[in-house]
């Protein structure tokens, strides 16, 4: 029998299980905006050359801020996703302690190129 209700995975925690939960309400809320403001609102045909999303993102500074989140909320559930994945395999302890420092270690680099990038996109922009 399938269940409807969600609950966390042996040896998934629940405050783990808590974040993924939200961080997909906030990918589907943050998508939905990062489209309409990048794609229909923003350049012409829905699609904003190199130099219109530099100009973009200087002139309005609280889009930078929300691709940021995008970047971090994304790279975060994705990985408690694959990580919920891998507690099916019934890892051992060790490997599994191994899989959340990669995973910690991993999202972090991934969270800090990505806003890395934004904030060479916004100087760049302040510079033109």
């Amino acid at each position: 029998m399938i269940s409807s209700k969600s609950t966390p995975k042996p040896g998934e925690g629940s405050n783990a299980w808590l974040i993924k939960i939200l961080t997909g309400l906030l990918v589907i809320l943050i998508l939905g905006i990062h489209f309409i403001v990048n794609h229909i609102t923003g350049g012409l045909n829905g699609l904003m050359t190199y130099n219109e999303i530099v100009s973009y993102y200087a002139r309005n500074p609280i889009i930078p801020i929300m691709e940021g989140l995008f970047v971090t909320v994304v790279v975060t559930h994705s990985l408690l996703g694959l990580r919920s994945v891998l507690l099916d395999l019934k890892l051992s302890r060790k490997t599994l302690s191994t899989v959340n420092w990669l995973f910690l270690l991993g999202g972090a680099a991934f969270i800090i190129y990505g806003i890395g990038l934004i904030v060479v996109i916004v100087i760049r922009g302040l510079q033109v």
